[in-house]
């Protein structure tokens, strides 16, 4: 084999190992998340909570790290492109887009939960206790990629901490009916969408959270600062509205607002 040859085919197998390291794409239209996003390692304060006291992380997009006094770490719609710096002990994920889910979650991960039946058959059903935290789901409808309703194709994720009550929204598509609302119980911290398009759109969204009546209302999902600023401009008149300048907050039933706010975190 002639010596050009030789070194075509060394270029050719180094090409193909660095694509191998390379993460797999979305296979969603959905916007925000990029492939590269994932070697992101955002810095964390180590701060030690009490009993009463859970700390949130925006991560980026609808990912939040959880953590609790005990030590246990959790990671909302963990996904392949937007993560935290650390290994979750739990990490939820729902079924929409693949920036909600993982093909590869870590190994060390000690539980993943799908906020769909994995089968097909059914809704999904968790009720996991792990150290101070209780994690359950309440399912939810989305719409299918093919048209029509893929019911109970996601889930509200629902996290007990102490004497606090957060709730995820995961990827909701559609108005909370009275059975959703019983089964979420009462909510003192909700995190929830606000594109308004690949999810529930903004105005009805808005009614979503008038009928939780947390305390504290967190934004994620959204596509730039115009998304997110159409939005509190819907809220102005109803809610205060404040501004963080660091991604982690720690919260307590004690610390939370004498009235309903909401709270913004940076973060993709």
């Amino acid at each position: 084999m002639s010596l050009p040859a030789v070194l075509l085919r060394i270029l050719v197998s180094l090409t193909l190992a660095l694509l191998a390291t390379l993460p797999a794409r979305a296979q969603s239209n959905e916007p925000g998340c990029r492939p590269e996003m994932a070697s992101l390692r955002l810095p964390i304060q180590r701060v030690q909570l009490a009993k009463d006291e859970a700390r949130l992380t925006f991560v980026g997009h609808a990912t939040f790290l959880i953590e609790t006094p005990g030590g246990v770490k959790i990671a909302t719609d963990y996904n392949d492109y937007v993560r935290p710096p650390v290994t979750p002990d739990i990490a939820t994920m729902n079924k929409a887009h693949s920036t909600h889910n993982s093909r590869s979650p870590d190994p060390a991960i000690k539980h993943v939960l799908p906020g769909w039946d994995l089968s097909g058959q059914g809704a999904a059903r968790h009720d996991l206790t792990l150290g101070d935290v209780r994690v359950r789901n309440v399912p939810t409808n989305i719409r299918a990629y093919e048209g029509g309703t893929d019911y109970d194709g996601n889930s509200i994720f629902v996290f007990e901490i102490g004497e606090l009550c957060i709730a995820h929204l995961g990827h909701l598509h559609h108005p909370l009916e009275p059975g959703h609302l019983r089964a979420l119980g009462r909510v003192d911290i909700v995190l929830f969408p606000v594109d308004g398009s690949y999810t529930l759109d903004q105005s009805g969204m808005l009614d979503v959270l008038k009928s939780i009546q947390a305390r504290v209302m967190i934004p994620m999902h959204f596509f730039g600062g115009g998304t997110l600023s159409r939005f509190l401009a819907r809220t102005q008149d109803i809610w205060p509205v404040e501004r963080r300048d660091q991604a982690t907050i720690t919260l307590s039933k004690a610390t939370l607002p004498a009235r309903p706010t909401m709270i913004v975190l940076p973060g993709h």
